[in-house]
């Protein structure tokens, strides 16, 4: 290449870092990875997006989970490793105690902002100065019956409160981020009108709750289109999974244009959790082709790390992180994946910190215990090998592992 054509290839990627770290990662995944090549059509209008986690707030919301200051630092040390770059630490408001946590992980100095909750009220936003936070996400729901109900306020004085809260919050120097609770419920003429006033004092973004979890993917997609159409403002979504949509709905926006999604480990949350951290983040690297900067390997120590504090097993099922994810017992995956993997894994295990389990049962077939059997340097007769399929298909509601084939093929072996 000449000298004129770098310079000019430098100056292009200069203005567009974020298309090259797009191509980059394409480049990269492509050798461990296998997806659908109809998802290019998800792939023209690719943009930035900042993934905001709120385990250690909406996370712990979850009935019958309470995290410890100390257990709350573990895990915001951790996210902070893996490259999450704005932590929800807490809701001050709460307790003494969420406030000496919140204080706790500001103080770590770590490399992501620590955000906080705050209602649309002054000493909220004072709660958050006093433990050190850089942001906080300033919320007010704006349905009639949220209003009259529950604030008995109407909705003048709800749009003056947000107003004067991120305002106050502004002038404090904090990152604001201002959410309508329950946006998904409200008419979207009256969500125009509040974020229309609310960008007068220059928040950082605005967000959208879809707090009862009850919007599909395509009404989120024509509600944050109608919402950016409409307000000159970055906006941000946070979705609950009652539909087991949160994913989907969090993926819809970002479609859409959202740049900023909240989610949670392993999405732990209110009722029926949040958007997962886990899933979020590998649909919009293998996806979508958006490389966060994101150490991917932590996903499954981070999620068995949440797992234990939170006292709620994972389930095996579970995508990225579960311990079916990559697991294959069926014959014909199974001979499938010894020979290519990516017949029937989307993308290599390890690069999220996974790993592919081979196991043995009812769904076995000969073919498959014959070339596991080889690959790891063990060689049967065609009797062993038939004598093997016979008793693994006899079990019943459970497996042998890879490593316990190996030991009865070589016992059975000697029998012979």
């Amino acid at each position: 290449m000449k000298k004129r054509e770098l310079r000019t290839y430098v100056q292009y990627i200069r203005k567009n870092v974020f298309i090259h770290s797009v191509f980059l990662a394409l480049v990269r995944t492509v050798k461990y990875s296998a997806t659908s090549q109809y998802n290019r059509v998800s792939m023209r209008k690719l943009h930035s997006v900042v993934i905001y986690d709120t385990t250690l707030r909406d996370g712990e919301q979850c009935p019958g989970v309470s995290f410890s200051v100390e257990e709350k630092v573990e895990i915001a040390k951790m996210l902070d490793e893996l490259g999450i770059p704005q932590i929800e630490a807490g809701f001050p408001a709460v307790s003494d105690e969420e406030r000496r946590a919140v204080k706790a992980v500001a103080n770590e100095r770590l490399k992501a902002d620590i955000l906080v909750l705050s209602r649309s009220l002054i000493s909220d936003v004072d709660d958050a100065l006093k433990c050190d936070a850089d942001g906080v996400l300033v919320f007010i729901p704006l349905p009639e019956t949220h209003l009259r109900k529950k604030l008995k306020i109407n909705y003048e004085k709800a749009v003056e409160m947000a107003v004067r809260t991120a305002e106050y919050a502004k002038e404090h120097g904090l990152f604001v981020q201002v959410s309508v609770e329950d946006a998904t419920r409200t008419p979207l003429k009256r969500l125009i009108d509040f974020f229309s006033r609310v960008v007068e004092v220059k928040p950082n973004r605005i967000g959208l709750a879809d707090t009862a979890g009850c919007i599909t993917p395509l009404g989120m997609k024509y509600l944050v289109r109608k919402i950016k159409r409409s307000v000159n403002a970055k906006v941000a979504v946070h979705c609950h999974n009652d539909f087991g949509l949160a994913t989907a709905n969090s993926l819809a926006a970002y479609e859409a244009g959202a740049e900023a999604i909240s989610v949670t480990v392993n999405g732990i949350g209110e009722r029926a959790g949040n958007a997962a951290l886990e899933e979020v983040v590998t649909a919009l690297y293998f996806l979508y082709g958006v490389d966060l900067g994101l150490k991917l390997e932590l996903l499954k120590p981070l999620s068995e790390l949440v797992a234990k504090l939170s006292r709620i097993p994972l389930n095996p099922l579970k995508p990225v992180v579960g311990e079916n994810a990559f697991r294959h017992e069926s014959g014909i995956h199974v001979a499938a994946v010894l020979d290519y993997p990516r017949m029937y894994e989307p993308y290599e295990p390890s690069l999220v910190g996974n790993r592919r389990q081979i196991v043995f049962g009812k769904h076995s077939g000969l073919k498959g215990i014959i070339k596991y059997l080889e690959k790891n340097g063990v060689a049967v007769s065609k009797r062993t090998a038939e004598k093997l399929l016979k008793y693994v298909k006899s079990l019943r509601k459970k497996f042998i592992t890879g490593e316990e084939l190996i030991s009865l093929a070589l016992k059975f072996e000697k029998e012979e």
